[in-house]
């Protein structure tokens, strides 16, 4: 099997449940940023102990992010064909990431302003993947204006509490935050 299909090269791709549209179009520019997003995860996971608590959540997510990228790489005609938690986010799903920040937030002492990610090179990364994640969730925000993300998909909430939860993880990592201003 070959990597390469030269498919693309007319600036074109394949959309998951059929058909073609051009690499920009509104699904495949936030498809991609939500892979961007999946990467950062791994770099962030690359940091933890294997199997370790966060070394298990960072897999999750990245796991979650596919789903979400199934959804976007979705053609609107064909969303009929989706499945619940495979290639469509689920209500559920957005409960499960706010389940892990209450649990999360209740183990630190959560800073009162705004702070200088890098304490730590796990929670830098978390920070990283954190303003990714934002970048992905307006790429779908642009997306469902343009009638790519169906009303009521549950893809704009999911990335909006992901990158809440990324803070929350950095937060915990970092244990005590550098605040912006020098006190």
């Amino acid at each position: 099997m070959r990597v390469y299909t030269r498919t693309g090269d007319d600036g074109t791709t394949a959309l998951l449940h059929g058909g073609r549209v051009a690499k920009d179009a509104p699904g495949p520019s936030a498809y991609g940023v939500t892979d961007e997003a999946v990467a950062a995860l791994g770099l962030a996971r690359a940091e933890t102990e294997p199997g370790g608590e966060l070394h298990e959540i960072l897999t999750a997510l990245q796991r979650e992010l596919f789903v979400v990228g199934a959804e976007l790489a979705t053609a609107p005609e064909n969303r009929s064909k989706l499945t619940d938690g495979i290639t469509r986010v689920t209500p559920a799903m957005v409960a499960g990431l706010e389940t892990l920040i209450d649990d999360l937030s209740g183990r630190f002492e959560p800073p009162r302003e705004f702070v200088l990610p890098g304490e730590t090179r796990v929670a830098a990364a978390l920070d990283l993947a954190r303003t990714v994640v934002r970048r992905a969730e307006r790429a779908c925000v642009a997306a469902a204006r343009q009638g790519w993300v169906a009303a009521g998909s549950q893809v704009v909430p999911y990335l909006n509490r992901l990158a809440d939860l990324c803070w929350t993880l950095a937060r915990w990592q970092e244990g005590t935050s550098r605040p912006v201003r020098r006190r």
